[in-house]
C-alpha cells in the first residue's frame, strides 16, 4: 500500500504544483450548490439532466452518504454503489466496472424515461 501511495504521490507532484493543488482543494471544500438558494435540496431539485451518481463504498474524500444524498435529491437520478479496495482511487482503477455501468446508463438513456433503481455492485 505504501509503495502505491508513493507512486501516486510522485505522479501528482509531476502534474500539479503545490499551489494549484491547494487552490483546487479550497475550491472543492468551499463549493456549496445551495449558496444563494433556499437549500441544497432545492438546488438539486432543479437539475433536469439525466443523472448517474456513482459512489465508491469506502471513498473518504467523497463519502458514499454524500453520493446517496445527491441521488436522492436530483429528480430521477440513478445511483450505483461500487465496492473497491482502492477507496477514492477506485474511480481511476475500477475502469471495467465503471465502463460497463456508464454504458448501461447511456443505453438506457436512448430508451427515454427508463429509470433504473439504486443498486450495489460487489
Amino acid at each position: 500500500a505504501s509503495s502505491y501511495q508513493n507512486y501516486q504521490g510522485e505522479k501528482l507532484v509531476n502534474r500539479f504544483n503545490a499551489y494549484s493543488y491547494w487552490f483546487l482543494t479550497k475550491a472543492m471544500d468551499s463549493h456549496n450548490v445551495g449558496r444563494n438558494r433556499e437549500s441544497v435540496e432545492e438546488a438539486l431539485k432543479q437539475v433536469r439532466a439525466k443523472t448517474l451518481v456513482i459512489g465508491i463504498q469506502n471513498d473518504v474524500l467523497f463519502p458514499i452518504e454524500e453520493q446517496q444524498f445527491l441521488a436522492k435529491h436530483i429528480p430521477n437520478a440513478q445511483f450505483i454503489e461500487v465496492s473497491s479496495f482502492y477507496g477514492h482511487d477506485g474511480f481511476l482503477i475500477e475502469t471495467e466496472t465503471l465502463t460497463k455501468e456508464i454504458g448501461v446508463f447511456l443505453k438506457a438513456g436512448e430508451k427515454e424515461s427508463a429509470v433504473v433503481p439504486m443498486h450495489k455492485i460487489a
